[in-house]
């Protein structure tokens, strides 16, 4: 990264040919070039660093776009486009089919083995751990470059999914790198005083059949291990908003909320700031990262995932949104994505491991998550690898 760019100065023609897309139902940021970028560091320092950056003069729009990583001391990569593009989505091409490899990083058989590592953790009465979420990956090589605009595109047929396709930075000379997925989680938004989240946690595959769907949404429902999985979510958001909050209404049971793949368990959480000045960079760092993605206690849980987990997240379940410079912004969850590199991506899937969880359906249920980017890629139809399906 240049010193222009570490200081926020606008960065030279050849480095500004960038594009961030964040498509919701109804509406669409379309982010073009950048003018410039925020200097990189951890989650808890980001609200001071954007405040620094929109005290300098001439700096339109007055938006900052990008990512987080998961981990909150590692840098994120947020910048200024240069114009908002207004307009029509581009239509979504049919995948044609898959030619390339897919290797599973780790196994199923050996993902399944750390949840039961993980489960064995729980169960340690002289344990801190209630919850974990650990993640597997699909390492992919297609003979074809991978093209992040077409995969966003064809990912946006879910309509309950929040789409996206962020630039990662790269080592000088390496291809473009893009975060290209679909996420069903609001981590946080902010307008005024007004605060929202809509965590998700707890989840099972749909069925073909209408009548078996049904039962498996009824299923969820009911299920106390799933249950316990969300609560826990729910009950550390609301106490991250606390401090900051005079009023949090949080609904007693989750709903179902659906997407094209998962039943999901969600709530719904408003709040109304306790001082207004409160962006949603500091709520950022309160909240991020959450048990959804994360576990609980927090620390607990990410010793836990930095010793079962073989490949490093890097921005899968981080958040990816946008902040301006009066404090407002959108933030989602980052998940049911991908790392898009040249003819390379990486695809990631997490499920939580509580006391209750059962191995063989966790490796089930990340295989699904798996199955809208294998879909957009055109390889959702290829012949079964060992170590990825369920």
């Amino acid at each position: 990264m240049s010193a222009e760019r570490d200081a926020g100065l606008p960065v030279p023609a050849a480095q500004a040919r960038r594009q961030f897309l964040l498509r919701l139902p109804g509406r669409t940021l379309d982010a073009r070039g950048c003018h410039a970028t925020l200097p990189a560091g951890g989650t808890a320092t980001l609200d001071a660093r954007v405040r620094t950056f929109f005290a300098r003069k001439g700096r339109a729009p007055g938006l900052l776009v990008g990512a987080l990583p998961f981990d909150p001391a590692a840098a994120d990569a947020l910048y200024q486009p240069q114009e908002l593009v207004q307009g029509s989505a581009e239509p979504a091409t049919p995948a044609v089919p898959f030619n390339g490899d897919i290797h599973p990083e780790p196994s199923a058989a050996q993902y399944a083995d750390a949840v039961q590592q993980a489960v064995a953790a729980l169960h340690d009465r002289d344990g801190e751990l209630k919850k974990v979420v650990l993640a597997r990956t699909l390492r992919v090589h297609s003979r074809a470059v991978i093209d992040p605009r077409a995969l966003v595109a064809r990912l946006g047929q879910d309509p309950a999914a929040v789409t996206y396709l962020c630039p990662l930075p790269v080592a000088a000379g390496d291809a473009p790198a893009w975060l290209v997925g679909a996420s069903p989680e609001l981590l946080v938004s902010r307008r005024g005083p007004q605060v929202f989240s809509h965590p998700l946690a707890g989840s099972t595959r749909r069925r073909p059949d209408p009548d078996e769907d049904t039962l498996a949404a009824h299923e969820l429902l009911g299920s106390a291990k799933d249950h316990d999985e969300h609560r826990y979510v729910v009950d550390a958001i609301v106490a991250a908003l606390r401090p900051y909050c005079e009023r949090i209404d949080a609904a007693a049971r989750p709903t179902l909320h659906a997407t094209t793949t998962l039943w999901h368990l969600g709530t719904r959480i408003e709040a109304r700031l306790r001082d207004p000045s409160t962006s949603v960079a500091t709520l950022l760092a309160a909240l991020h990262p959450t048990p959804a993605v994360c576990g609980t206690p927090a620390a607990v849980a990410l010793d836990t995932i930095r010793r079962l987990e073989p490949v490093q997240r890097g921005f899968y379940a981080g958040a990816v949104g946008w902040m301006d410079a009066h404090g407002d912004g959108d933030w989602y969850v980052a998940i049911r994505c991908a790392r898009v590199q040249g003819h390379r991506a990486r695809i990631h899937a997490g499920a939580g491991i509580v006391a209750g969880s059962a191995p063989a359906a966790e490796v089930v249920e990340t295989g699904v998550k798996f199955g809208a980017l294998l879909a957009a890629l055109g390889a959702d139809a290829a012949p079964r690898i060992e170590g990825w399906t369920c």
